[in-house]
């Protein structure tokens, strides 16, 4: 496709002059001619022209005169003067009057001429861009306003305490309740549970509970910082404060305003770091490092920690104003092994959401798999579970997802590394003789799953011969569904 030929309106009231431009720019331009102003004003009325180029000298008004009328009426035409060395002075001083673009001097060389007339060619094609472009951004920004609206209430909605998975029985359920209500009311709220057990999660369902959701939620490990970096992330600090501090920097604290603020592993801080932080609590402002004065802040603040706070409390480890500021309301969360209602919804939903994000089709754990991570007591909590379906996957390298690919702990189904192997047989019910069998029958499932159900290695593991092996299945009822 060719493209279109700018065109170009000359005014120039000697004759010569206009046949010299005209030569030098009809190759590249459509040209049309005009010996006054009258004339050019009839063009432009008839013609859509894009750029106008225009002697200084001209019956009745000047170039630059003449030029400030376009700007008024045809505000799109890119304006260009030309003059000679006499006119310089006047055209200087009308240059942003007219918001002429260019102006050459006679006697004018044709490549410099071509070169801008180019220039105001592309000018004007930007310009037209660019007044499209806000044209379509004008009727685009309704939509664009409701994707975004529609986009944060989506998250909004992956976040609520409702869509938090858990089995119609399970004790987060009491969890989720109380989180409910207490989002109504604007106190701070101590998470307390053990490590991977979803706690941020919480917070985050916390905040879009409340009437602060539509403000920022902003989180930090306390237990990841040391102290000193900490106040500085937490607070802000103003530049020069100290080596490095190059700028200034706005704090954790004043980022959340108006929102909410998550204090991971507050248990992990230091007294000296407590007392700072218990300023803020109780005055609602802090004072960026550095600064002369302390600014107001206005955060909800959401703490989590896996210690007993009270015990630290009682030892001296933490402060006890500090402890009753951030735990006006208090909520535990249970660990996995308290929750095993919920292991099978959790790992198929982690499953599904990494056979997405790697475009496979999804697969349904089976019940064998199901049985070895519920028998597990999970001290890695939601956390661990996340990284053991995800290794499943990986190890299953596009097949079918088993049991075979946990982790070994798992598969044994182990209890804490601290427990001695007796302790299972000991819970189990029954004389001696059946928890004997219990234990046995466990051993050998652990050993078929282990060897996806090939006998022969199974048998060769457990020393026995696969008519004894063959026996003990059909004993225990162990053969493969």
């Amino acid at each position: 496709m060719v493209a279109e030929m700018p065109a170009v309106l000359v005014i120039d009231d000697e004759v010569r002059s206009l046949e010299a431009l005209t030569r030098t720019l009809d190759e590249d331009f459509v040209v049309f001619t005009a010996a006054s102003a009258e004339e050019a004003r009839t063009v432009l009325e008839r013609e859509w022209i894009r750029i106008v180029l225009c002697d200084q000298r001209m019956p009745g008004m000047s170039g630059v005169q003449f030029l400030t009328e376009v700007r008024d009426k045809w505000p799109d035409a890119v304006r260009i003067i030309i003059s000679g060395y006499t006119d310089s002075e006047d055209i200087i001083a009308g240059i942003n009057e007219a918001g002429i673009y260019q102006y050459l001097l006679k006697p004018w060389q044709p490549e410099q001429l071509l070169l801008t007339l180019r220039g105001a060619a592309e000018l004007y094609r930007l310009q037209a861009d660019n007044q499209r472009l806000s044209v379509d951004l004008k009727v685009a920004e309704p939509v664009m306003r409701q994707r975004v609206a529609d986009k944060r209430a989506a998250v909004r909605r992956s976040f609520a305490t409702e869509a938090l998975l858990r089995a119609p029985d399970s004790p987060m359920n009491a969890v989720c309740d109380l989180l409910e209500k207490v989002a109504r009311v604007d106190v701070p709220v101590l998470l307390t549970g053990e490590s991977g057990t979803g706690k941020e999660l919480l917070a985050r369902a916390l905040h879009l509970a409340s009437a602060r959701a539509a403000e920022p939620f902003v989180t930090e490990n306390c237990g990841a910082v040391p102290d000193q970096l900490l106040e500085s992330e937490l607070f802000g600090y103003k530049r020069g404060a100290f080596t490095g501090a190059y700028e200034d920097r706005v704090g954790l604290f004043k980022q959340a305003d108006g929102g909410s603020i998550f204090l991971d592993e507050i248990g992990e801080t230091s007294p000296a770091f407590q007392v700072k932080l218990l300023r803020v609590l109780q005055e609602g402002e802090v004072r960026p490092i550095g600064a002369p004065r302390p600014i107001p802040v206005d955060a909800r603040v959401v703490a989590a920690t896996n210690r007993d706070l009270e015990a630290e409390v009682r030892e001296g480890r933490f402060r006890e104003d500090l402890f009753y500021r951030i735990a006006a309301i208090t909520v535990t969360v249970p660990p996995l092994r308290e929750r095993v209602m919920d292991i099978p919804l959790l790992a198929q939903a982690f499953a599904d959401g990494i056979f997405d994000s790697i475009g496979a089709p999804r697969q349904e754990l089976d019940r064998e798999t199901v049985a070895c991570m519920t028998a597990y007591r999970w001290p890695g909590n939601v956390r661990e579970l996340r990284n053991e379906v995800l290794r499943m996957v990986a190890l299953a390298d596009g097949g079918p997802v088993r049991a075979a690919d946990l982790s070994p702990r798992v598969l044994r189904a182990g209890e804490a590394d601290d427990e001695p192997e007796l302790a299972l047989l000991a819970g189990l019910d029954g004389d001696l003789k059946s928890r004997l069998e219990a234990l046995e029958a466990r051993i050998v499932r652990e050993s078929l799953i282990r060897h996806r159900w090939n006998k022969t290695r199974a048998a060769k593991e457990l020393g026995l011969s696969r008519v004894g092996l063959r026996n003990k299945l059909s004993r225990y009822g162990l053969e493969q569904a």
